[in-house]
């Protein structure tokens, strides 16, 4: 089932989220829906408070950045993180131009380290840890970070943030046309 997608300034982004354990309700279920919806918006990753679901949860399948062959590591690159967390990130610094299915229409370059050390528990409730670099660590910190209640506007420059203000005051009104299915917070959880 495609679910909405919860649009910039809905508390829920902001909300500390939870552990949960093997016994969450329908959780293989809700997994299933979270890549139905996150193929259908196009996205490579969806963390559950982006559906309304304060939990420590998120998917990716960064498949997407090797259409065009130039990021071969990525092929098959399709995970479902139960409550992770990163253990070290290294290495220096780099940019890379971010958007985010809560916020659309907004890409900005977010500086993020290469590396990373990841320990979550995999769809089948198996401990994993996992060392990951370039973008496919990127899109986990990237969905890490939304479960920690952080998107990428906030790790933007200032000046770069007062100059989109506008265009977020708009998204969180639903003063916006997207291809998927929304929740907007002004819109009294009206979805569209």
């Amino acid at each position: 089932m495609i679910l909405p997608i919860v649009a910039y300034g809905d508390p829920v982004l902001r909300k500390e989220t939870e552990e949960i354990d093997a016994n969450y309700p329908d959780l293989k279920q809700l997994i299933a829906d979270m890549f139905e919806t996150m193929y259908h918006s196009k996205g490579v990753g969806l963390a559950a408070p982006q559906i309304g679901l304060p939990i420590r949860l998120f998917i990716v399948d960064a498949a997407g950045f090797n259409e065009d062959g130039e990021a071969p590591e990525l092929e098959g690159f399709k995970r479902v993180f139960i409550n992770p967390i990163i253990i070290e990130e290294k290495g220096k610094e780099w940019k890379f131009e971010e958007g985010c299915l809560s916020i659309p229409g907004i890409r900005e370059e977010v500086a993020r380290k290469p590396e990373l050390t990841i320990e979550y528990y995999n769809e089948n409730f198996e401990l994993v840890e996992e060392k990951l670099d370039g973008l496919g660590a990127r899109v986990v910190q990237h969905e890490y970070d939304h479960i920690e209640g952080v998107l990428f506007v906030d790790k933007i420059n200032p000046l770069k943030k007062q100059l989109i203000k506008s265009r977020l005051n708009a998204i969180t009104k639903g003063e916006i046309k997207v291809g998927y299915r929304m929740k907007f917070p002004l819109l009294k959880n009206k979805s569209l």
